[in-house]
């Protein structure tokens, strides 16, 4: 991940916890919590010079890097104490 990314992501992810603090993820659905997003989104687009889309989907690669690496990390300990 690129300095770049990591700061698009952090943004993202500092302003969804602010914005959505109070909701479920598990019983909203995508489309709200993506929808809720979208005001940071299209500002990052506007910064960098991208299409909004273009934001989302590096956003979503992102996290899902980021939640690779942390399941990874997670298998490794588990192996490590001989819980797997």
């Amino acid at each position: 991940m690129t300095p770049e990314h990591a700061e698009i992501l952090s943004k993202i992810n500092a302003y969804a916890e602010k914005t959505l603090a109070d909701i479920d993820p598990q019983k909203t659905p995508i489309s709200y919590q993506l929808e809720k997003l979208k005001p940071v989104m299209e500002e990052i687009a506007k910064e960098k010079g991208m299409s909004v889309e273009d934001v989302f989907i590096l956003y979503m690669d992102l996290a899902s890097e980021v939640a690779m690496k942390a399941e990874t990390q997670f298998q490794s300990e588990l192996r490590d104490s001989g819980l797997v």
